[in-house]
């Protein structure tokens, strides 16, 4: 069963969460001022400012390991449609996390400056949790259809 198709979907999001954790979010440079937001610390290019950010690295770092995990636990499915389930509700959280990262830096950091969108650079890793969003749901819709087909074949014996 390791060779169905929710596996290279269970794959290609760890790969793209682990991107995700390596690479800086977001960008936000105001009059020669520039914040980095990464998995877990909020950091400027001089060592200045740094707050960590350790909710997000750690809600990060859970949707990296959990779908590799999901990927060996193909003898029960029902374990891995919730899984599933749970990593959905993970990266949710982490678009919700970096949201509100984004928003704190923005608000408490440069509250004297005039924040628009243009001095926000949001970098690529930044919709990788999205992308492994719609990924995690295939790869929960054909663990459900594996288990459906499972099913009909003992109901047929």
């Amino acid at each position: 069963m390791i060779q169905r198709i929710q596996t290279l979907y269970l794959m290609a999001v760890t790969l793209l969460m682990v991107v995700t954790l390596i690479f800086p979010l977001v960008f936000i440079g105001v009059d020669g001022h520039q914040v980095t937001l990464s998995a877990f610390t909020i950091s400027d290019g001089e060592g200045i400012l740094s707050y960590a950010t350790s909710w997000l690295g750690a809600v990060l770092c859970l949707t990296t390991a959990l779908p590799f995990v999901t990927i060996f636990l193909y003898k029960n499915r029902q374990l891995q449609i919730r899984l599933c389930g749970v990593q959905c509700a993970l990266l949710l959280g982490a678009v919700v996390l970096v949201g509100a990262f984004t928003y704190s830096v923005c608000n408490n950091i440069f509250a004297d400056f005039d924040i628009t969108w243009s001095n926000l650079a949001y970098r690529f890793p930044i919709i990788m949790p999205l992308i492994s969003l719609v990924l995690t749901l295939l790869a929960m819709r054909a663990i459900l259809r594996d288990e459906l087909l499972v099913r009909s074949l003992d109901r047929i014996r």
